[in-house]
C-alpha cells in the first residue's frame, strides 16, 4: 500500500517536468519559426528577384548562400505550421479529456444523473434560489425494493437496463429543473422547488413515481419488475444543512420499507427518535453478547396426559444493565438485520446446554432457530460442536424450525436438518398452520414433532375455525406418527380441550412465566429432577418424584 503511494508520488513530479519541458520546446520552436519568417521576408525578395533575372538572361543568378537560407526558411516555416497543427489537435483532445473528466466527476456514467457529491452542492444552490422566491424544497430518496433479485436471476446487464429505464422514467415524472441523482447501487434521489402551501403536489409526484417505476420493463423477452420505496423530507429553513435534509429523507425511505415497501413516507421527528433508540440497542447488543448479557430463559413443557414436566423451550432474554430485562421481540429483529443473530444464538445455546446437562436425563430442551441461521451451511456443525464441548446429549435436544424459514432455501434446510438428524437431534416444525405449504414441508423434511401455533390454541374455545384446525392438525400428526405440542395454553379449559383432542404436550402461561436459570433449578429441585440432589436425598431416604405440575396463576400480561 505504501509502496504504491510512493510510486504515485514519484510520477507526479515527472509528469509536471514533462509538461514544463514540452512547453519550453514549444516556445523555442515558436521563436525559431518567427525568426524564419523574418528571414524569409528579408531574403525572399532578393532571392526571387535574382532568380527571375537569371531566368530572363539579365543576371548571373541568386547567391548560393541566399538560396540555401531561403530554402531553410521555407522548411522552418513548414515545420512551424505542422507543429501549430499538432498543438491545436492536442489542445482539442486535452479539452475533450478535461470535459470527460469533469463529467465523470459530477455525474453517474450509467444514467447521466448527478452523483452524491454534486447533488449536495446543487441542492444548496436550489435552497438559496427557493428562499428568494419564498418557496420550499423537497428532497426525495428512492430505493428499488427488489433490484437484487433482478441481478441474481437475470444478470448485471439486465440490472443496468433497469437502472437506465428507471432513471428515464423518473426524469419524465418530476417537474422541470429538478435535480436528479443516482447515489449508488439502486438508490436514486431528486430535489425540486414547490409551493409550501401545496404539499399535496409532492404527494402526487411520489404516487406517479411509484406507479411509473412499477410498470414492467421488457428486456430480451423477460418482464423485469421492480418497485420503489420513497422517503421525503422538506427544507423548512430551520434545518442545519443539506446533509440533514438528505439524512431525513433516507430515514423516511427506510420507514416506507418497514411499512410494506412500494410506497412513500414523509419524515417526522418520531422516526429519528426511533432510529436513535434502535442504534442504542444495536450498540448495546454488540457489547452485550461477548459480556454474556444475553441469557436463556425456560418455558415449561407438560405431558398433557399425565401432567408431568417433560422439558423446556429455551427462550432468549437480554439482561441489559441499562434497560433491564429486554424481550426477544425487541432485539431479535435487530440481531437478524445486523448479522449478530448467529453469535447471539450460539452464545445462549452454550449456556443452555451447560445448564441442562445437569438436569434429569428425561428432560429435553427445545430451541427455535432463526430463518437467517438456516441460510448458514455450517449451522449443523456449529451446533454439534457446542454439544461436544458442553457434553450435552444430542438426543435431549429438539430444534424447532418455522415454516416461513423454509421458503428461502429449502434444499439447504434439508441438508442442515439431515445433518442434525444424523447426530440424534430431533426436529420440530414450529408455528404449523401459519405457512403456505405445510403438507409439502412435512413430506420434504423428516420432522419428529409438530407444534401448533398459539394463535389457534388460545382461541380454540371461542373460534370454531381454530378448533377445527387444531383437531385437523392433531389427526394429521397422529396419522404421520408425529406427536403434537400446543403452544399458548392460558387456562384449564383450554388444557382440557387439548387433552380431549389428543395433543401430546402443551406449554403456555397457564404453567407459569419463562424462568431464569436459577428459578428453573429451584423448580427442578422441588420436583427432584436434579440428579446430584436426588443422590443426596436417596442417601437420607427421600422418595420424591416428578408429580404433576400444579399450574401457577395466569399472569395478566406477557413479557415475551
Amino acid at each position: 500500500m505504501n509502496m504504491g503511494q510512493e510510486k504515485s508520488d514519484t510520477k507526479t513530479p515527472k509528469s509536471k517536468n514533462n509538461h514544463v519541458i514540452t512547453a519550453s520546446r514549444d516556445a523555442i520552436a515558436g521563436l525559431v519559426v518567427i525568426f524564419a519568417i523574418l528571414m524569409f521576408v528579408g531574403t525572399g525578395g532578393t532571392v526571387l528577384t535574382e532568380t527571375v533575372q537569371a531566368l530572363s538572361g539579365y543576371g548571373g543568378g541568386a547567391d548560393n548562400m541566399l538560396v540555401s537560407a531561403f530554402l531553410l526558411n521555407i522548411a522552418l516555416i513548414l515545420f512551424g505550421w505542422r507543429r501549430y497543427r499538432d498543438l491545436s489537435a492536442e489542445v482539442t483532445e486535452r479539452t475533450a479529456a478535461e470535459e470527460r473528466a469533469h463529467s465523470l466527476a459530477v455525474t453517474d456514467p450509467l444514467t447521466g444523473f448527478l452523483n452524491r457529491r454534486t447533488i449536495t452542492e446543487k441542492t444548496s444552490d436550489m435552497i438559496a434560489a427557493a428562499k428568494k422566491k419564498n418557496k420550499s424544497i423537497t428532497f426525495l430518496m428512492l430505493d428499488l425494493d427488489n433490484f437484487k433479485n433482478v441481478n441474481d436471476v437475470h444478470g448485471h446487464s439486465a440490472g443496468d437496463v433497469v437502472l437506465r429505464e428507471v432513471a428515464n422514467r423518473v426524469s419524465k415524472v418530476v417537474p422541470p429543473n429538478s435535480l436528479l441523482a443516482r447515489l449508488g447501487g439502486d438508490e436514486f434521489a431528486c430535489a425540486f422547488i414547490f409551493d409550501p402551501d401545496q404539499p399535496e403536489m409532492v404527494d402526487r409526484i411520489a404516487d406517479d413515481l411509484i406507479d411509473s417505476i412499477a410498470s414492467p420493463i421488457v428486456e430480451n423477452g423477460n418482464h423485469l419488475v421492480v418497485t420503489t420505496s420513497i422517503g421525503m423530507s422538506r427544507f423548512d429553513f430551520e434545518s442545519e444543512s443539506v446533509d440533514v435534509l438528505m439524512r431525513r429523507a433516507d430515514i423516511a425511505m427506510y420507514s416506507a420499507k418497514k411499512q410494506g415497501r412500494n410506497r412513500f413516507c414523509w419524515f417526522d421527528n418520531s422516526m429519528e427518535q426511533e432510529l436513535q433508540t434502535r442504534n442504542t440497542l444495536e450498540s448495546g447488543m454488540r457489547s452485550g453478547i461477548p459480556k454474556g448479557e444475553f441469557v436463556p430463559y425456560y418455558e415449561q413443557q407438560i405431558d398433557l396426559a399425565t401432567g408431568k414436566l417433560t422439558g423446556f423451550e429455551m427462550l432468549a432474554r437480554w439482561e441489559s444493565p441499562t434497560q433491564g430485562l429486554v424481550s426477544p421481540e425487541v432485539f431479535i429483529p435487530i440481531a437478524e438485520e445486523t448479522g449478530m443473530i448467529g453469535d447471539l444464538s450460539l452464545s445462549i445455546l452454550r449456556q443452555a446446554f451447560d445448564d441442562a446437562k445437569n438436569w434429569d436425563q428425561s428432560l429435553t430442551i427445545s430451541v427455535n432457530i432463526s430463518p437467517i441461521q438456516l441460510l448458514d451451511p455450517w449451522l449443523a456443525q456449529k451446533i454439534v460442536k457446542l454439544l461436544v464441548e458442553t457434553g450435552f446429549p444430542p438426543n435431549r435436544l429438539e430444534i424447532e424450525i418455522t415454516e416461513s424459514s423454509l421458503f428461502e432455501n429449502l434444499s439447504l434446510a434439508q441438508s442442515i436438518v439431515g445433518s442434525l438428524k444424523n447426530q440424534g437431534i430431533r426436529i420440530a416444525l414450529d408455528d404449523f398452520g401459519t405457512g403456505y405449504s405445510s403438507l409439502a414441508h412435512l413430506r420434504a423434511l423428516p420432522f419428529d414433532r409438530i407444534k401448533i401455533d398459539r394463535s389457534f390454541v388460545s382461541s380454540i374455545l371461542e373460534n370454531s375455525e381454530s378448533a377445527a384446525i387444531v383437531k385437523a392438525i392433531t389427526g394429521l400428526g397422529e396419522s404421520l406418527g408425529m406427536p403434537i405440542t400446543a403452544e399458548g395454553i392460558e387456562d384449564k379449559e383450554i388444557e382440557n380441550e387439548l387433552r380431549n383432542i389428543g395433543c401430546a404436550k402443551g406449554q403456555g402461561w397457564y404453567y407459569g412465566r419463562p424462568l431464569s436459570t436459577e428459578q428453573t433449578r429451584k423448580i427442578l429441585a422441588e420436583r427432584n429432577l436434579l440428579p446430584s440432589q436426588r443422590a443426596d436425598e436417596i442417601a437420607v431416604g427421600s422418595n420424591s418424584s416428578n408429580d404433576p405440575i400444579v399450574p401457577l396463576a395466569v399472569p395478566q400480561q406477557k413479557v415475551g
